[in-house]
């Protein structure tokens, strides 16, 4: 059986605004709006019966997004690990294989990232699967694709002389080329674009990494070693975790064994990492748009076009990014699609709340929206799931009036506990304990309007949560 390691752990800057460190790509749906990137890689895995029950690596923050989509795909993984701080590819992929290694270190990997596109799942199946026999052997495969076109926003692979199984020794690995080396490379059969895909033991990535990046393991060890159960999550120890550099397994491990392979695949891949990538994978026009959400187009050509609520018109414009959400638009040249995570930093660096949060702001209860803010209040619209619990908490700074608009609420305020109907309303003063719960079996909306001198999310006190976040997490 072959032991799916999914990386959730991005925050797909290129792709802002749709995509922020709060709620990234992976749990956004792109294309048919039934399946988020992350839910289709889950799907893709139950086409066949030669894999095991996945492991998944995620942010901490994005946790109970995980649990929701592995809950929507009714599947249940075997291993939950989430990262206290970002470390890149290498220290996860290391994490994930010492915790496979329990079950004997014998036990096969498919790493597999969650923004792909895959053509053809049955061919997709049948190539890990074929993997495994060079793995077993002690081999790390790479899956390779032969380039479409010229693509800046891939690494390539050089491969060399053919070996056992259809696959190549490799040259070269080669980063995100300038047009016109990718271009050449486009042309040269010998290259192909670097997937991401990894198949190997257990064992070999442990030891390859021991051998060429000993500090990724020993933080990884220490991280495993240390980890704590949390409601179904296995929490690496976060200061052994962050003793690990920040580094990838491509230039740490991949670029430097001599234990990798490519296997070319014969089926069609892509991965979502840009506008410029959403675009070629996306249905167009005649004129070569890729439009998503209301929109008219007058002689305009070859752009992306994403609106989420507004109309949005253009007139005369070619190759553009024009994307537009409740609180933030993008306009870029899509020959600069690759930019669009320096402007995600700079607008960290101006401590702007939009390169990491949009208005509508999940919770493992469900999920608020601002609606309205103002200097001393501030309007939502908050969304419970059947079942969900919001904590026992209370406001330093502010008081909140709730309107039930559709479900029936469960409050509690200080030592009264009441069922609000649908169009009453009731109101909590600051410094009050109380909490809101859904008893019913439909969705519970109702309208907030906060007061008060400090409306953050940060003023908040917890003594009772069943999700058991830190006293100091606002999530």
């Amino acid at each position: 059986m072959i032991i799916p390691v999914i990386l959730s752990g991005g925050t797909g800057a290129r792709l802002w605004p749709l995509s922020r460190t709060m709620y990234p790509k992976q749990f956004i749906r792109f294309f048919d709006g039934q399946s988020s990137l992350l839910g289709a890689t889950l799907r893709r895995l139950g086409h066949k019966a030669d894999f095991a029950a996945p492991i998944i690596v995620c942010n901490s923050d994005h946790r109970f997004l995980v649990r929701e989509e592995l809950t929507a795909g009714g599947v249940e993984a075997q291993a939950i690990l989430l990262e206290p701080v970002a470390r890149n590819t290498a220290a996860a992929v290391a994490a994930a294989a010492l915790v496979a290694a329990r079950q004997g270190n014998d036990a096969l990997l498919a790493i597999l990232p969650t923004d792909h596109l895959i053509g053809d799942t049955t061919a997709f199946c049948d190539a890990l699967v074929r993997a495994t026999d060079l793995a077993q052997r002690g081999k790390i495969v790479l899956f390779g694709t032969p380039p479409s076109g010229p693509h800046t926003g891939y690494g390539y692979i050089r491969r060399g002389k053919a070996l056992e199984d259809g696959c190549y020794a490799i040259e070269a690995f080669c980063e995100k080329p300038e047009p016109e080396t990718a271009a050449r490379f486009a042309a040269d059969p010998a290259f192909l674009w670097n997937s991401g895909i990894i198949v190997a033991k257990a064992r070999t990535l442990i030891e390859e990494t021991e051998h060429l990046a000993p500090a990724v393991l020993s933080a990884a060890r220490a991280a495993v070693a240390g980890a704590t159960e949390d409601l179904g999550f296995l929490r690496l120890d976060p200061t052994a975790f962050a003793n690990s550099p920040t580094v990838s397994i491509d230039t740490s491990i991949l670029e430097k064994t001599k234990a990798a392979v490519v296997l070319p695949i014969g089926f069609a891949w892509g991965d979502v990492s840009s506008w410029s990538a959403l675009w070629e994978s996306s249905p167009h026009d005649a004129a070569g748009n890729a439009v998503e959400g209301d929109a008219v187009l007058i002689d305009t050509c070859d752009s992306i076009v994403h609106s989420d609520r507004s109309l949005v018109a253009t007139i005369g414009v070619d190759n553009l990014i024009i994307v537009d959400t409740p609180d933030a638009l993008l306009v870029a040249d899509k020959a600069r699609a690759q930019d669009v995570s320096s402007l995600v930093a700079r607008l960290k660096d101006l401590n702007r709340k939009e390169h990491a949060q949009h208005l509508r702001n999940y919770r493992p209860w469900g999920y608020f929206e601002t609606l309205s803010l103002g200097p001393r209040f501030q309007v939502k619209l908050l969304h419970v799931n059947p079942g969900g619990r919001l904590s026992m908490q209370m406001h330093h700074h502010r008081s909140e009036h709730w309107v039930v608009v559709s479900g029936t609420a469960k409050v509690t305020i200080g030592d009264c506990t009441k069922l609000v109907q649908e169009n009453e309303s009731v109101y909590v003063m600051s410094t009050q304990w109380h909490r809101l719960e859904n008893p019913g079996k439909v969705d519970l909306e109702l309208i907030e309007v906060q007061l008060g001198s400090y409306l953050g999310e940060d003023d908040i006190v917890r003594s009772d949560d069943i999700y058991h976040r830190a006293a100091d997490e606002t999530r």
